[in-house]
């Protein structure tokens, strides 16, 4: 099943999208819970019972829902909990570019690392990234995985970690280059509004296999930038769940950013930024294709 929020007729919801991914259902409509308006919310209360309805409905009704045309999609969470949780340098071919122009030894360290971005508010699919041209003019993408969290937890062991999965999605940990060597620390150069991107779905993970062995990729303008396998993570999905957990409550809603391959702006010689007018697309597969323009 691949979740999303979207707008129709002015107004704002969630829904599910038909196995032909040409329509989209309003679950509110299927389970009869109003209350079932918000992400965030549907993350936290929905029952596996809800799940098979939505499921069957699925199945068996062929001509219910809106075209997806004649809707507008939004980031499947738009307004998150807390900030986003992400994981820096979790491939081994970006530590490679990373270590050019990174001062950290990151090749000999023996944990995750992690940093956090900002944002008041995360925009989806074929929504305008603002470039902030005035701020830093080495305006970069990142792909990446991100992991839902579905189930409240703390100290969870690396065994039960799916157990408190609710899905997945692409997330696009768009980076400001300039400030990043700046500022000691990323998050403000990682926080700039509309830099935080989500979409277009959340995939339930029922629909994957776990672990996850996913093809992910990212391409300006047409051009392939990044092209890699989310089962080369060097801290896979269990050991970040397990690892962050620890001391640490995660909540539903919860996102987990889990790191991008080689192939960032900043990786080439000479850096390839993005700049106003481009289009970047970031794809996983089994997930979708998240598109955005840089105003």
């Amino acid at each position: 099943m691949k979740f999303l929020t979207f707008i129709h007729e002015g107004k704002e919801q969630i829904g599910v999208l038909s196995l032909d991914e040409k329509k989209v259902l309003r679950i509110s409509r299927i389970i009869g819970h109003e209350r079932y308006l918000d992400m965030n919310r549907f993350i936290e209360e929905v029952t596996d019972t809800d799940i098979e309805i939505l499921s069957q409905v699925l199945v068996n009704e062929r001509n219910v829902g809106v075209p997806v045309e004649e809707v507008m999609m939004r980031s499947p969470i738009i307004r998150p909990k807390h900030d986003i949780i992400c994981v820096g340098v979790n491939y081994a071919s970006h530590i490679r570019e990373s270590s050019m122009f990174l001062r950290d030894d990151l090749e000999n360290r023996e944990k995750p690392v992690y940093f956090s971005k900002r944002t008041t508010r995360i925009i989806g699919n074929d929504e305008d990234i603002r470039a902030f041209s005035d701020i830093d003019e080495e305006l970069d993408y990142e792909v990446e995985l991100a992991v839902i969290i579905g189930k409240r937890g703390i100290d969870i062991p690396k065994e039960k970690a799916e157990e408190y999965i609710f899905g997945y999605s692409i997330f696009n940990d768009v980076s400001a280059r300039k400030l990043q060597t700046e500022h000691l620390q990323w998050y403000k150069s990682k926080s700039l509004d509309t830099h935080s991107i989500l979409g277009p779905v959340i995939v339930h993970k029922s629909a994957l296999k776990f672990p996850i062995k996913l093809d992910i990729m990212s391409r300006v303008n047409g051009e392939k930038r990044q092209e890699s396998n989310t089962e080369l993570l060097m801290n896979d999905i269990s050991a970040i769940i397990s690892d962050f957990s620890r001391g640490i409550t995660l909540e539903p809603g919860d996102i987990i950013a889990t790191g991008t391959p080689a192939g960032v702006g900043k990786g080439f010689n000479p850096p390839r930024f993005m700049r106003k007018g481009d289009i970047v697309e970031c794809e996983i597969e089994g997930i979708g294709i998240l598109r955005n323009r840089v105003i």
